[in-house]
């Protein structure tokens, strides 16, 4: 059977709901480890001597520990050796909560705008332990005068001590395995999603492409918007007024979706302290012809944060046949030379010559070049390295480092592990396919990589596969257009604030906004793939923290201390101010106090500065009551569920869950609402990059009313509900002029909410395999092993096999793993 939710019109969003009310089935607990300090526990630096218990993840380090060991023996010196003996590990044990994982939780500090507890929450038979024997370090442990009122009753003063969570109470918080299991890892959701948050850094930008920092010490960045314009943000993220950039004249791009000309990148030299230059890559029109142009520029003299717009020497131009595949990255190495990644000139399947511009070395289209510009004051604009791989051949260009490429977007320079230095200069691109795969590929001297022989794995142009000559490299991972149509390639992380994430390559996919990740496995020298969600429930539940982003994303970035940014928007068009830079952040673990501290160079600033105000914010469903106790075991066993079945208690939530529902989408609809909504999930509604996109989600009176008339394939309906409900029941297809039934024992949400979102709901609630609304026997059954990404227009468009005589069906009800009947 199938429950949706209530009508949206022609509103639709990303299944933002669905991710929260799966995380509530799925785990009886959110796990939210939480320091007082609201921050995410760390592995202290330094052993700790007192609260040792702690000593491999908390929220103490060894100067807090030392302070907390000072504040014991003050206490302790109050007693005699009896009393010592007595309270010494009960007073140990409450001050050293404060050096908990759920330190936040225990002492009740999850609010910041709340006072703190004095003492931790207490489990009921603990404290009456503690009171029992020890009540007379109550006032020594907490200046709380409510405590020291209700310290002469035992009753009293425990239920004080009472959390509203009892899951979090001490001790038994350490004896409880869904609490403690994995504690400190990066969190993946039952599909073995990675659990991420971000923090807004930048907002209201057109298209924001490109972030870079200029490493002299001032950790100031600069983002780049695609019409031609750089802005320079401060450490405190206050933009300034005035641009550092403005080249709109000269750049070449339009208000069209998905155009791809316009400014592109922009490095700056790796001795810009000293020389003051930088470098950029952009779109222009000379006459009728399209190029792509490599400039030099230098920093104004008079004012740090300005460049001198005079100073613009052009370092090369190519001609590009058409206003596609322009390529777009522009950055040096380690080795101190400007690389640049051309695309292979556009249009399909790289048409130009024998072989396409790709495979032809004498061209510098499909290409990754590399030149000196060093010292180039004087004489030539730039220089060949002399160990370029085709200096000697014949007919080659000798700027061309490597080839067979198709339109990379985005490369980086992994920075190396920050103790051992493993992996550090290689280079890391995304580059985007044809029409069946995105690829990852390590950029090596003189290498092939394929194009237009191979796309991914596979042969694109059969004949140029085949030839032994070929001699490509294969990347190191790619993902089908199933899973994203335009790969936005990243950074393998290498910062200091996220321990968790050190050598994790991260990036993305522009057309379905999905977030992803490789580690290399160093035992087989493969790279491990895991999808990026954003944190459900409670995850993302820290101060200054979200769990959503624009689905588009255009690029990723590195500050200068190593930290992982992205930049996505709502609409895909360089006019179009939705952009906004986000901060990727693991909340399961931080590095320790003060060890990621830097202090930056002061920056003298002539421009009047912009204070950085965050427009988005944490989403999700505000639970109506508490969430369940962990008692799994008590829960009852139901071999065959009916909506009967499920409690009062759970109706009652149920109904209030869609009440509360109701009244957010009523004010959403009567709200003025973004160009485009954001997304908690890697997995969002498909959406065009071109222009006049279709709405998702067409009111359900007219879809019903326009299937009746005249059904077409993947048609659906529910049938089924004998109190006429219609938001539940049996799922029915029309396919071949014919209505049926469908069938699956692999029946999951992402097909249901397929079907709800063919019926104008925004999700489904849950699936089930059981014939609670009957089995439809008149009809005969059309589709079997529906698999879904939960983005297709209909069930026809996903995976699917023969017809077998079973019966699928979607519920509200608990999970079930009957078989089909």
């Amino acid at each position: 059977m199938l429950y949706c939710c209530d009508l949206l019109g022609s509103v639709w969003h990303s299944p933002i709901i669905r991710l929260y009310l799966l995380a509530f089935f799925i785990a009886p607990v959110f796990l939210h480890p939480q320091c007082l300090d609201f921050k995410p526990p760390f592995k202290p630096q330094d052993d700790l001597q007192f609260c040792a218990m702690y000593r491999n993840f908390g929220c103490c380090d060894s100067a807090k520990d030392k302070e907390l060991m000072a504040k014991f023996y003050k206490i302790m010196d109050n007693f005699d050796y009896y009393g010592y003996a007595s309270c010494a590990g009960y007073v140990q044990d409450l001050l050293c909560q404060e050096c908990s994982p759920y330190a936040a939780h225990l002492f009740d500090a999850e609010d910041p705008n709340t006072p703190i507890r004095t003492l931790p929450g207490l489990c009921p038979d603990y404290c009456s332990q503690f009171w029992l024997k020890c009540r007379s370090t109550i006032t020594l442990l907490s200046d709380d005068p409510q405590l020291a009122e209700a310290e002469p009753d035992q009753d009293r003063f425990c239920q004080h001590l009472e959390l509203e969570d009892p899951d979090y109470c001490y001790p038994h918080l350490l004896s409880n395995e869904q609490l403690t299991q994995n504690l400190g890892r990066v969190r993946a959701d039952p599909e073995g999603c990675l659990q991420l948050c971000l923090e807004e850094i930048a907002n209201g930008l057109r298209n924001p492409l490109s972030m870079v920092y200029a490493n002299d010490g001032t950790h100031r960045f600069f983002i780049a918007e695609q019409v031609g314009l750089v802005w320079t943000y401060l450490p405190d993220r206050s933009k300034l007024e005035k641009p550092f950039l403005n080249i709109t004249k000269a750049v070449l791009t339009s208000p069209w979706e998905g155009d791809e000309r316009g400014f592109l990148g922009m490095t700056f030299h790796p001795n810009y302290k000293y020389n003051r230059k930088l470098y950029v890559y952009y779109s222009v029109e000379i006459g009728f012809d399209e190029r792509i142009r490599i400039s030099e520029f230098r920093v104004s003299p008079s004012d740090m944060n300005v460049v001198d717009h005079g100073s613009e020497r052009i370092i090369l131009e190519v001609d590009e046949p058409a206003s596609n595949h322009n390529g777009g990255m522009v950055m040096f190495a380690d080795d101190g030379y400007l690389y640049i990644f051309t695309g292979d000139g556009g249009m399909a399947g790289d048409p130009f010559g024998k072989y396409g511009n790709s495979q032809n070395k004498s061209a510098l289209l499909g290409k990754v070049l590399r030149i000196d510009v060093d010292d180039n004051d004087r004489g030539p604009l730039y220089r060949i390295p002399s160990d370029n791989p085709f200096v000697h051949e014949r007919g080659a260009r000798p700027e061309v480092y490597a080839y067979g490429v198709r339109n990379m977007w985005r490369c980086s320079v992994d920075r190396g592990d920050p103790l051992t230095k493993e992996g550090k200069g290689r280079i890391f691109c995304g580059d985007v396919g044809q029409n069946k795969f995105e690829e990852i590929d390590i950029i090596e001297k003189g290498r092939n990589y394929g194009w237009r022989a191979k796309e991914g794995f596979s042969c694109y142009d059969k004949k140029l596969c085949t030839n032994s000559s070929l001699d490509d490299v294969l990347p190191i991972y790619a993902y089908p257009h199933k899973m994203g149509k335009s790969v936005t390639g990243g950074y393998v992380y290498r910062g200091c604030e996220y321990p968790n994430l050190n050598g994790m390559y991260i990036f993305g996919d522009f057309m379905s906004g999905r977030m992803m990740s490789l580690q290399e496995n160093k035992n087989t020298g493969q790279w491990d793939y895991h999808e990026i969600c954003m944190g459900m429930g409670l995850t993302c539940a820290f101060p200054g923290l979200i769990n959503n982003y624009y689905q588009y994303i255009i690029s990723f970035a590195e500050d200068e201390a190593g930290e992982l940014y992205f930049m996505s928007t709502g609409v895909p068009s360089a006019t179009s101010p939705t952009g906004v830079v986000y901060k990727l952040v693991d909340p399961s673990r931080r590095a320790p106090p003060r060890q990621c501290h830097y202090d930056p160079l002061p920056v003298r600033v002539k421009s009047k500065l912009i204070k950085f105000k965050p427009k988005e914010t944490l989403t999700g469903v505000e639970l109506p009551t508490k969430r369940p106790n962990l008692s799994p075991q008590e829960e009852p066993v139901r071999s065959h569920p009916t909506e009967s079945a499920v409690s009062e208690s759970d109706k009652d939530w149920l109904q209030e869950l869609m009440d509360i529902l109701k009244e957010q989408e009523a004010a959403a609809v009567t709200t003025t609402l973004p160009p485009t909504t954001t997304t908690t999930t890697t997995k969002p509604p498909r959406h065009t990059r071109r222009k006049n996109r279709r709405k998702k989600g067409k009111h359900r009176l007219e879809s019903e009313s326009a299937s009746a008339a005249v059904p077409q394939n993947g048609v659906v309906r529910l049938a089924g509900d004998e109190q006429g409900r219609d938001d539940r029941g049996r799922v029915e297809i029309f396919a071949n002029g014919e209505w049926g039934t469908v069938c699956d024992d692999l029946w999951n949400t992402k097909n249901a909410a397929v079907v709800c979102r063919q019926l104008g709901f925004r999700f489904a609630l849950k699936a089930s395999k059981h014939s609670e609304f009957g089995e439809g026997k008149s009809l005969r059954i059309l589709l079997d092993d529906v698999q879904c990404e939960g983005t297709e227009e209909s069930l026809l468009g996903c995976q699917h096999t023969g017809v077998v005589f079973f019966l699928s069906q979607v519920s509200l009800a608990p999970i079930n793993n009957g078989m089909c009947v």
